[in-house]
């Protein structure tokens, strides 16, 4: 939204509010954190529901709504990875759809762009074409959804001669000059819960006199360093395939403008980062030490000690994106980027997005916090 009405465009928004929040405060919220409250003329929102029938919208005021478009975006999905809830993020992602493609029909529109997914490729080899899924098997439901999105949208698209985008991003993070983001998931999750097991033990030692610490071998070594003994067990050694949102938003925008009719594009990291590298960050940036990755070896539950019990709780919906081999071709981004790649995940850029996530409580004073 930023990038677009900053590049000049007029924007149509329908959707939802959530919680005591209506749709229309929800966006203007957005626009002051981004700080272009001022480009709100070029806006307009619509209530509408992505369940019903002309997206929940009077036949007349469908209608004006349609005269209006000529081009649709569509990126709301549901990114649950628990299995659990498989089938609300099935209906979601996918059943749901109906009401935007039968919008983009009704309008004629010049072009369709669906922000999906890279993994929507699936487990269906380590090398990821940019091209529609053949896989069988995913390692979760939202990966799946987004697979069968892809089909649906682009058998609409065809059906009705609409030039068909699919914007496919691995994992995005904050700006890789401000650490700024709207959202605190995926990449910053493992970080987020280390983060709570060092306070949980850090208060246990300054408070508590070290009475369950002590007991677990953990301890403040002279330079101030936590010692968690904690062993991090993988299947294998891989990568994870980390973006910041500015690239994502810089070479999306080049894909948006390009001539052409449509395509599918990987927007990912050329050389992405492994865990080893991010686990020494994370031990600098914790100021902890004891944590000891182990690969190939399979998840014994019933000899975690504490520390590691509650670390695979936290992290287990997350562990197939940390040894990660899937390797995501990118011939049609790169022809559009040109020589824009993403940045080497540094030190400093990921200190710069954790301090931010710190700032912000993880999102919960995200509004409070300033532009």
């Amino acid at each position: 939204m930023n990038s677009l009405l900053k590049n000049g465009y007029n924007l149509i928004i329908p959707g939802r509010g959530k919680n005591a929040e209506t749709l229309e405060q929800r966006i203007y919220k957005l626009l002051k954190w981004f700080g272009i409250s001022d480009y709100s003329n070029r806006l307009k929102i619509i209530e509408a529901d992505y369940s019903k029938p002309l997206l929940g919208l009077s036949p007349a005021l469908f209608k004006v709504t349609c005269s209006l478009t000529d081009s649709v975006i569509h990126c709301a999905s549901d990114t649950c990875f628990s299995e659990s809830k498989r089938d609300k993020v099935l209906q979601f992602n996918v059943d749901q759809l109906s009401g935007i493609l039968e919008l983009a029909s009704a309008a004629q529109v010049k072009s369709f762009s669906y922000i999906s997914t890279a993994y929507a490729a699936g487990l269906n080899g380590q090398i990821c074409k940019e091209q529609l899924s053949s896989a069988k098997e995913f390692v979760n439901a939202y990966e799946e959804s987004k697979a069968l999105a892809e089909k649906v949208i682009t058998d609409h698209c065809k059906r009705y001669s609409i030039p068909l985008t699919i914007i496919r991003p691995t994992i995005v993070y904050g700006d890789s000059f401000t650490g700024r983001t709207l959202r605190f998931n995926a990449f910053y999750y493992p970080i987020r819960s280390l983060l709570n097991i060092r306070d949980i033990y850090l208060n246990d030692i300054r408070n508590h006199g070290a009475q369950k610490s002590a007991k677990q071998g953990i301890y403040l070594d002279k330079d101030g360093y936590l010692f968690l003994p904690l062993h991090f067990f993988l299947p294998k050694k891989g990568s994870i395939n980390l973006i910041p949102v500015n690239y994502f938003v810089e070479v999306t925008q080049k894909i948006f403008e390009r001539p052409g009719n449509g395509g599918i594009f990987h927007v990912c990291n050329g050389n992405p980062p492994n865990l080893d590298q991010l686990s020494d960050y994370i031990k600098d940036f914790l100021k902890i030490k004891g944590i000891e990755i182990i690969y190939g070896e399979p998840l014994n539950t019933g000899l975690l000690n504490p520390v590691e019990e509650l670390f695979e709780r936290f992290i287990e919906p997350y562990r197939p994106y940390l040894s990660d081999d899937r390797i995501f071709d990118k011939t049609n981004t790169d022809f559009i980027a040109g020589e824009i790649q993403a940045p080497e995940m540094s030190y400093q850029i990921f200190s710069r997005c954790m301090n931010y996530g710190i700032d912000v409580n993880w999102g919960d004073n995200i509004f409070k916090y300033g532009n």
